[in-house]
């Protein structure tokens, strides 16, 4: 098993488990970047949102709501940030799909949004590619 998720689902490597049921696992992120960095792991390996059933999706929100909840309710966070990669030109680095958590409070100074650089193409143009009617 070479995903090191799967194998802090079995066991095999150590991890710090805030949350864990059936379906899912949170996990502090060892990147050390933010305090309070989670990573909410569904225990089915799927590599990402893309090839993930709705069924394990659900059970992947549901955690991080309850989490996110958890943080807010009790912890004296205001609210949090969920991020997603999925696929690596989206800059996933870890081949097995997971949500960042990351707990804010009010003037924290984290700037969890990337910086963009304007729109290429015009709405209208982009629209007519993407829509799904």
């Amino acid at each position: 098993m070479d995903c090191v998720f799967c194998r802090i689902i079995a066991g095999n490597l150590p991890a710090l488990k805030v949350y864990e049921d059936e379906r899912t696992l949170v996990i502090m992120d060892i990147a050390r970047d933010v305090d309070g960095h989670m990573l909410v792991i569904p225990k089915k390996h799927v590599q990402s949102l893309h090839d993930c059933d709705p069924d394990t999706l659900a059970a992947l929100m549901a955690t991080a709501q309850k989490v996110a909840r958890h943080c807010v309710n009790r912890c004296g966070y205001d609210g949090v940030n969920l991020l997603n990669a999925s696929g690596e030109s989206a800059g996933q680095s870890v081949a097995h799909l997971h949500l960042h958590l990351i707990p804010r409070q009010k003037g924290d100074g984290i700037d969890a949004w990337p910086p963009f650089e304007g729109a290429r193409t015009s709405i209208q143009e982009t629209y007519q590619r993407i829509r799904m009617t």
